[in-house]
């Protein structure tokens, strides 16, 4: 098969497309022709070595593919399916357990379908599991054109929420058409001043955004972050900051295409590249000025 192999960590510019043994299912697995792939933020953190990689290493968690050989039960050859690719994405071929998948909706592209596991797995966690949110509060999120803080915001505003997005000028329209009720500008206004009180402020940016973010939180309420250590908090405030890692839930992925299949739920896509062009699309991840996801064309 073809993949990107990534031998040692640095720039865009060691990932190549290398011929690869084809994978194995085990007991449990399913192999999946991989139709697209997703890039997420930790795949270019795993190639510059900030994140440990044992290498060599295909990336890419996120997929959508068709099933060519199957040792599980709940899944026969010719499924479409989507969700978390064990041996790596960034592949013709990709090996993963059966409960790491879900069938693709009918009606729902493999481009929607890839863009969702990571990310919008991610924006519910932090909303609901973690973030404990209810309809009426007031929620905060910072990255809100961004891939996972796009799903943060719809996901929020679905479930009743007054929903203040944090972004750049450019994005503010487009931040207010999935459902914010307000908006931030980071580069004309400082949140700080312009927001407090919140219930919930979700930062899916990190750095010193993630201790800004403290500020404009309530008493009793709660900051969530996905990027980075979180700040103490003062114990009389009752304010919580966790830290979420996302684990994949085959029961969120079925709720959330489930959502994309009624329309509920919009995909934004930034763009498609070729598999081979896995470099650019890193380069452009890491820009950090990203509104949706970024996509690999693996079957061309």
């Amino acid at each position: 098969m073809k993949a990107i192999v990534v031998r040692q960590t640095g720039g865009p510019e060691v990932l190549r497309l290398e011929d690869a043994p084809d994978p194995e299912p085990g007991e449990g697995q399913v192999l999946v022709r991989v139709e697209v792939a997703a890039i997420n933020p930790i795949e270019y953190k795993q190639r510059n070595g900030i994140v440990p990689k044992e290498l060599p290493a295909i990336l890419g968690s996120d997929f959508s593919g068709v099933v060519e050989r199957s040792l599980a039960t709940e899944l026969q050859e010719g499924a479409e399916v989507f969700g978390f690719a064990g041996s790596g994405a960034y592949a013709e071929l990709a090996v993963t357990p059966v409960s790491m998948v879900a069938e693709k909706p009918e009606g729902v592209s493999h481009e929607a379908a890839a863009a969702l596991p990571v990310a919008a797995m991610t924006a519910y966690q932090a909303l609901f599991d973690r973030g404990r949110l209810e309809g009426g509060q007031r929620v905060l999120i910072a990255g809100a054109a961004g891939g996972v803080g796009g799903f943060a915001v719809q996901l929020a505003s679905r479930a009743g929420a007054h929903v203040i997005g944090v972004g750049s000028a450019r994005n503010r329209d487009y931040v207010m058409s999935l459902g914010a009720t307000g908006y931030v500008d980071y580069t004309t206004e400082d949140v700080t001043q312009a927001i407090d009180d919140v219930d919930l402020a979700f930062d899916a940016v990190g750095g010193a955004t993630t201790q800004a973010l403290l500020a404009t939180v309530r008493e009793g309420g709660t900051l969530v972050g996905i990027a980075g250590a979180m700040p103490e908090t003062d114990p009389s405030s009752g304010i919580r900051a966790e830290l979420l890692i996302m684990s994949p839930s085959r029961e969120q992925l079925v709720m959330l295409a489930d959502l994309v299949a009624r329309d509920e739920l919009k995909v934004e896509i930034a763009e498609r590249f070729p598999l081979a062009d896995a470099a650019k699309a890193h380069e452009m991840s890491e820009s950090g000025r990203t509104r949706g996801k970024i996509l690999l064309d693996v079957a061309g």
